[in-house]
């Protein structure tokens, strides 16, 4: 878009406000973004009377509240399969040529994550601009912007941002860590990629118009771990900026949220984003709790101190310090102030921030803190940055520790720090107790979340020292959530951005989603936080394996228009659908289908008060071997039959497409359940093309 195209939007768009505002007034209205590319449109502070006037103008088509955003590493690319100077990272160059857009909190600059050694300058289409004042960009960092009024910068006053954008692209640093704990070279996973910051605070608004900026200054790749809760896709402002993203090829990952484990509550569920869910490595950092009965039970905590004194302390329950205040149990504020805890190991439930029930036990006097599950965790701890010796256990060791208090009249433990553990525990990945799962309310029929990635007690750069040094510039935290498991893949993605820059998002989703391990470090089904196997609205399509990613053998290629009869199969108005396309469209003249039936590598099918025959399509391309064939394994949903044709695919080219059907038949054997889940794949001598299936059989609760 040209200056004077863009000078004319805006003019056009400040059309809109009331005539009459020559005050600086809050109460006046104010012009704060025009959208150039993520849809035509502005965002504006206004009152309700100025909307009302605004409506009765030519050309106004609707005006919507904004709505507030959700925010939702040493080993993990490792983890991973991702090995320096050899297999994939040295395949895609570590992503160099790749611009990963971070729309986040902001970043800190000087950290060494963000290093341009061995960097090339950023790539002659790019157009962005640098606002830090103190500080200039590199060629690592090679934009900044911020859209946020009261910021004037977009150096990182929370952290967020920082950590995230260091995940998906900081370069290498050699001795990271955090208390001496999960020590080891820090990088991201697309260590060589150029990263553009847009730092966003606190609504959809905002977001969008970084999202817009990101668009018109060139980026490949979209990294966003942030939310906006929305009951359908046309009002969720990250949906429909990147729908706009995804028309100019670019690639968006977004975080699925961190709402689990109850059913139903993932985010950012866009079948054009990649929604991603969280999962453990196998790094832990052990914190064992050890009784007066002898009793011993394993935890987690990132603070590991060396000169913890190896002896009983008196142990105190929370929750029996003060029965009149419901929140002791938890540890919160006030709640322990009339409480003598001093010298003693105080035992918390878990609910609030966990760090903040430390603060608590410490003003105390309180020597440690015992951190206990409530049951929906489970088995589900996290390494946090205590203030004070801490152990984070699970919900069936806290109900020991309390039977054992209960049991004694002198009851004490002590607590044992065993360091940084890695690859002995085979169960990993486990699918976080915090991470959102499906289904997808604003479109059941796609699945969500689409794929896991590393969101547990990952380590990445922090613009602050968590240690009080003196050298605030070499700082990490340890963090968990699916804002950290986002920017993995979209580092993933730039590294394959890198080696297949002609492939679409869709391709690029694809190749992540069928080439996916279903399995853990044992070779067992991934399993949840109650250690029993994950269902298909935890994991996805499985863990995220980047090297096979890079060789997929067949994708689902998506089309942008190809989107439309999908959203006009939603049923949703003209107007709405042209939200998306910034076009009009006429539902009733164009191709509308079932959401199942978009060519998306995975099915989510639902026979609840619906037909019990069911037929889709679905169209692959050949990206792998030229001459080659595909046949086809099923293992169908318990209760369903499940028929393909053809049950073989032969192609003679690259980049050739073929189609099958699949029908999909409910049987009188068919369980009285929620769902069952099941997978096809096309196998070939090289390859394994795999789509989970999950079928609907009644209403979620």
């Amino acid at each position: 878009m040209s200056n004077s195209q863009s000078e004319d939007l805006e003019s056009w768009y400040r059309s809109f406000l009331p005539v009459t505002t020559t005050s600086t007034s809050e109460d006046e209205a104010r012009l704060v973004y025009s959208y150039r590319h993520v849809f035509k449109g502005f965002a504006a502070r206004l009152s309700p009377d100025h909307v009302k006037e605004m409506e009765k103008k030519k050309g106004f088509v609707s005006a919507r509240p904004q709505k507030p955003m959700s925010m939702h590493t040493t080993h993990s690319p490792k983890f991973l399969g991702l090995y320096q100077n050899t297999g994939f990272w040295k395949h895609s160059n570590y992503g160099k040529g790749v611009i990963i857009g971070v729309v986040d909190t902001g970043v800190l600059p000087e950290h060494p994550s963000f290093s341009d050694k061995g960097m090339p300058p950023p790539p002659a289409r790019w157009k962005g601009k640098c606002q830090f004042n103190h500080k200039t960009c590199n060629n690592k960092i090679i934009g900044a912007r911020y859209f946020y009024a009261e910021d004037q910068s977009p150096l990182d006053d929370d952290g967020h941002g920082t950590h995230t954008a260091s995940t998906t692209a900081g370069n290498f640093v050699e001795g990271a860590n955090v208390f001496g704990s999960a020590n080891g070279t820090a990088s991201g996973i697309a260590p060589h990629a150029h990263l553009a910051i847009y730092k966003v605070c606190c609504s959809d608004s905002y977001i969008l118009a970084g999202m817009d900026a990101a668009i018109e200054d060139g980026v490949d790749v979209l990294s966003l771990s942030l939310s906006v809760a929305s009951d359908d896709l046309f009002d969720d402002g990250i949906a429909i900026g990147a729908f706009s993203a995804m028309e100019k090829g670019i690639f968006v990952s977004c975080s699925a949220g961190n709402s689990g484990p109850f059913p139903g509550f993932v985010r950012n569920g866009a079948p054009w984003i990649l929604t991603v869910g969280a999962s453990t490595i196998d790094r832990k950092l052990g914190a064992r709790a050890v009784l007066g009965n002898k009793q011993q039970f394993e935890g987690q905590s990132a603070f590991q101190p060396r000169n913890f004194p190896i002896k009983l302390f008196p142990l105190v329950y929370a929750g029996m310090l003060n029965a009149s205040d419901e929140y002791a149990p938890y540890c919160f504020n006030e709640s322990l102030s009339q409480s003598d805890i001093r010298g003693k190991i105080v035992v918390c439930e878990l609910g609030g921030l966990r760090i903040q029930k430390g603060v608590v036990v410490k003003s105390g006097g309180g020597v440690g803190m015992i951190l206990l599950n409530y049951e929906e965790y489970a088995n589900s701890t996290s390494a946090d940055v205590h203030v004070l010796p801490t152990t984070h256990l699970s919900y069936a060791d806290g109900l020991k520790i309390k039977a054992y208090i209960n049991s004694t009249s002198n009851p004490t433990a002590t607590i044992s720090f065993q360091g940084t553990l890695i690859g002995d525990d085979r169960h990993a990945p486990v699918v976080a107790a915090f991470s959102s799962r499906g289904p997808n309310s604003p479109s059941p029929g796609i699945l969500k979340p689409d794929i896991l990635g590393p969101g547990v007690n990952i380590l990445a750069a922090w613009p602050t020292s968590l240690e009080n040094k003196r050298n605030t510039k070499f700082n990490f935290n340890i963090e968990s959530g699916t804002s950290m498991s986002a920017p993995h893949l979209s580092g993933v993605a730039a590294l394959l951005k890198s080696v297949h820059p002609d492939w679409s998002p869709a391709a690029i989703k694809s190749a992540i989603m069928t080439t996916a391990d279903d399995v853990n470090l044992a070779h067992n089904p991934i399993e949840d936080e109650k250690s029993l196997p994950a269902d298909i609205f935890a994991t996805g399509a499985g863990q995220v394996n980047p090297s096979r990613a890079n060789d997929p053998g067949l994708v689902y290629d998506i089309q942008p228009e190809e989107y439309i009869p999908y959203l006009c199969g939603l049923n949703y108005t003209n107007r709405q659908v042209g939200i998306f396309l910034q076009r009009r469209v006429n539902c009733s003249v164009e191709a509308s289908i079932a959401e199942a039936q978009l060519n998306y590598p995975s099915f989510s099918i639902n026979f609840y008060g619906r037909a019990t025959s069911q037929v889709y399509t679905r169209t692959v391309t050949n990206v792998g071997d030229p001459n080659s064939s595909y046949r086809i394994v099923v293992s169908p949903p318990r209760g369903v039959d499940v028929q393909v044709e053809p049950t073989t695919l032969k192609f003679s080219k690259i980049n050739q497409k073929l189609k099958y059907e699949v029908k999909f038949k409910l049987l009188a054997s068919a369980p009285n359940t929620t769902f069952v889940q099941g997978f096809l794949k096309w196998t070939s001598q090289n390859h394994s093309v795999r789509s989970p299936i999950a079928i609907y059989l009644n209403e979620f609760d």
